[in-house]
């Protein structure tokens, strides 16, 4: 379980959230998630494919050049597991940054919280 769930969190940060292709992204969320999926994040909570594919193609619309860097290395402990990352314009200091929290269920994501970073959000 602790190598999926590192796979998950760095496979999500790239193939979900920094995927500009909608094809792609709902492929990714269909084998990352579970069908009940549930995302929090400071803008409220989505629950299913549906509501993460939106949720996931109307944040990348708003920074398509930018990318999802990983901070450090991701962290698995039984079914959970963490990534702290940055988005910002390839090869320049990120703009904001974030962690994840992924909870794991059949070695797909059951559900992921989104923090982000206060001072850089």
């Amino acid at each position: 379980m602790t190598e999926r769930t590192i796979e998950l969190l760095h496979r999500n940060l790239q193939e979900v959230f920094g995927e500009g292709d909608a094809t792609r992204r709902r492929a990714a969320i269909e084998e990352f998630y579970t069908d009940d999926c549930v995302l929090y994040a400071p803008d409220g909570v989505f629950v299913g494919h549906d509501a993460l594919e939106k949720f996931a193609g109307d944040l990348r619309a708003t920074h398509p050049q930018s990318a999802y860097t990983p901070h450090g290395q991701a962290q698995a402990l039984h079914n959970g597991g963490i990534l702290a990352w940055g988005s910002g314009p390839t090869g320049e200091p990120p703009e904001y940054t974030g962690l994840d929290v992924v909870i794991v269920r059949e070695s797909k994501i059951a559900a992921l919280y989104v923090f982000l970073n206060p001072e850089l959000s």
